[in-house]
């Protein structure tokens, strides 16, 4: 990754994720499929997983622009599961190319006077507001996928393309969904052929 200057302009595609979640979520995975599959799980690839999602997102090849938000605890200075892990020194202000266009990445930690659960909705509703934003992709903790979904259908999102990531399907709303996990398995480096039945 690159250092990047960030544009007060807003990316027309913006991840925004909850950045504990997501890691806690690698580690059950990594946990699991070493079990399963008998062998060294690496840490996830944060580019990959980012690439991964803009594409379930429904993003496609071209030079597009992608924010990544990754909203932690303050107290954790670090993803323990993910390379590069470091928000601070490694993460936030840094910028990567792939065939989808460049991702820049930016670390929100949560405050004293705001929750988790608070500034992810607020959030979500600033980019659901700003005109350049047309493509949102959420991945919340699970726990607060109704504050979520209730803060997507109290905004007009006529101009918007919204997917909402989750371990399993969610009771739906004006969105798309897409499942969390096939993401983190390609970043953790777990091909399909190994886990198929068949395999």
């Amino acid at each position: 990754m690159t250092t990047q200057q960030q544009s007060p302009k807003w990316a027309e595609n913006v991840i925004l994720a909850d950045a504990d979640h997501i890691d806690r979520v690698a580690f059950d995975l990594i946990v699991n499929f070493e079990r399963m599959l008998g062998r060294r799980i690496q840490q996830a690839d944060m580019a990959r997983w980012a690439e991964c999602i803009a594409l379930d997102g429904g993003l496609r090849e071209g030079d597009h622009q992608t924010n990544v938000i990754l909203i932690h605890e303050k107290d954790h200075a670090e993803l323990r599961n993910f390379v590069p892990a470091h928000y601070a020194s490694q993460l936030t202000g840094q910028a990567f190319r792939s065939p989808l266009g460049e991702f820049v990445f930016n670390s929100v930690p949560t405050e004293a006077i705001a929750g988790k659960q608070q500034l992810m909705t607020d959030t979500l509703a600033f980019l659901m507001s700003q005109p350049d934003v047309k493509r949102i992709m959420v991945v919340p903790d699970e726990q607060h996928y109704p504050q979520v979904r209730a803060t997507i259908q109290q905004a007009d999102t006529a101009d918007k393309h919204i997917t909402v990531f989750a371990m399993q399907p969610m009771q739906g709303g004006a969105f798309a969904q897409e499942i969390l996990g096939y993401s983190l398995l390609s970043a953790l480096g777990i091909k399909s052929d190994e886990i198929r039945p068949d395999a």
